[in-house]
């Protein structure tokens, strides 16, 4: 028998479900949009600042400050994620953008490498729980219909700022060498500073809402997106909620994982997040130096493939905006199947043009790469990530996936530079992108279909059963 909360939960969500489009303001969208734009660009100038960064005068202290980021990802990400389930989802997006804020300007204003350090550390914890919490909120204030479509708008504003990101840095640096550097990680404290003011004006996620007992504030901003929904698409009437039968589990959120589904979940995400940021990262940091130490790139020769890299990782915005017309008809399991194969695709194909100086197959296999990999498969990854978790847990689960997949991430490259010499590049660059696909399968075949459906519907419901 459902409790009065219970009933009244489902009830609000169901009003959500059935909307015919976004019901909040578009402002919020684009806020969240330019918020992950930001966390984007700060993730992608780091690389093209480091050089021109005085203090940083050795390969160890570059490779320790982008280490000390990458790993704050994880605690960042776990911590803030396990907060917003157990405290709500706005103070902790507010909280996220102010570490990045605090990290953005105290790098631009280091004199020295601690402080750098110490900034570093900071701006990468906000990042990490940044990406889980605007996808998590984000799924948790659309109609199962339009989830996919809402999320991929916040996603392209990401590849936005990568493409926009790093163009912008390496002007910045190159024209005033200087100060460049500063200005860099200045504009994205400003940018941090505006998605700050944006984020106190943002909603609090209707379940959680609820399950603090708040009905009031939870009817009012119910009742506001179904006017504005209506409104929108010239609509008198909507259509009787579906109520669905299950139980409220209010718990702490570590705990849920002690359901086997849950944790079967759990375990399945991690690996995928854990082989795609092995494959990621490692080509992305890696691959253009392998060209030089394995394979005897130099001079104009490695230029002309680095300018090539330029040109192509454009198809990352392209790709995001195409994936628009079919995020929210294709079964995201599937796609995330296939975009996961193209890495293996695109990986042999490019490493084979540079075995043998063609440029044409360096190109092809780049924009599979760009186009598919890196616009289809991560953003697959996400929102299914944000699908697969119950109301009490799925900030802390998506934390937990994404966050710890980052060691694949950390991983990659020492692995990478092992291999070449022992199997050569083409074999190597395979073993490093095959296991993305594989583990893509088993998400295929062992979690449940999430495409249109309540995220109640797919967890609380079906785990009950």
């Amino acid at each position: 028998m459902k409790s009065e909360k219970e009933k009244l939960l489902d009830l609000y969500i169901a009003r959500i479900d059935r909307l015919p489009t976004w019901g909040l303001s578009y402002a919020l969208l684009w806020a969240l949009g330019f918020s992950f734009f930001i966390t984007i660009y700060d993730a992608v100038n780091l690389g093209v600042a480091l050089p021109y960064i005085p203090f940083v005068t050795t390969a160890s202290e570059a490779a320790l400050i982008s280490s000390l980021g990458l790993f704050a990802y994880i605690p960042g990400a776990i911590g803030l994620g396990y907060l917003s389930d157990r405290i709500g989802r706005k103070p902790v997006l507010i909280g996220s953008v102010l570490l990045i804020l605090i990290g953005s300007v105290g790098m631009a204003i280091s004199t020295n490498i601690i402080e750098f350090y110490i900034f570093r550390t900071i701006e990468g914890a906000g990042i990490g729980a940044d990406i889980a919490l605007i996808m998590t909120y984000l799924a948790e204030l659309s109609p199962s219909s339009k989830r996919g479509t809402y999320i991929n708008l916040v996603y392209i504003g990401g590849w936005v700022g990568f493409g926009l990101g790093t163009l912008l840095a390496s002007e910045l640096v190159t024209h005033i060498p200087s100060i460049g550097w500063r200005l860099v990680f200045g504009i994205a404290g400003i940018l941090a500073l505006t998605a700050l003011a944006l984020r106190i004006y943002a909603p609090e996620s209707v379940r959680f809402l609820v399950k603090k007992g708040k009905f009031d504030e939870a009817e009012r901003i119910v009742r506001h997106m179904e006017e504005s929904a209506m409104r929108r698409v010239r609509l008198t009437s909507l259509p009787e909620p579906k109520i669905l039968e299950y139980s409220l589990q209010d718990t702490n959120p570590f705990k849920i994982f002690r359901n086997k589904e849950y944790l079967k979940r759990l375990i399945i995400l991690l690996l995928w997040f854990i082989a795609f940021y092995m494959a990621s990262y490692t080509f992305l940091l890696e691959w253009p130096e392998s060209l030089s130490l394995f394979l005897g790139y130099k001079g104009s020769l490695l230029d002309s493939v680095i300018t090539i890299i330029g040109y192509t990782s454009i198809a990352v915005t392209i790709g995001a905006i195409i994936s628009r017309f079919f995020i929210d008809k294709i079964d995201r399991r599937v796609l995330l199947a296939s975009s996961s194969f193209s890495i293996l695709l695109g990986v042999l194909i490019s490493t084979y043009g540079a075995i043998i100086r063609n440029f044409l197959d360096i190109t092809v296999g780049l924009i599979i790469i760009y186009l598919i990999y890196e616009a289809w498969s991560i953003q697959s990854g996400y929102i299914i990530a944000s699908e697969l978790f119950p109301n009490t847990a799925r900030a802390t689960g998506f934390a937990l996936t994404d966050g710890l997949g980052h060691l694949g991430g950390a991983i990659g490259p020492l692995i990478i530079v092992s291999l070449i010499p022992m199997y050569g590049s083409i074999t190597s660059w395979a073993l490093i992108s095959f296991e993305v696909f594989a583990i893509s399968i088993l998400i295929l075949f062992l979690t449940p279909k999430t495409l249109g459906r309540r995220l109640e519907e797919i967890n609380e419901v079906s785990s009950t059963k």
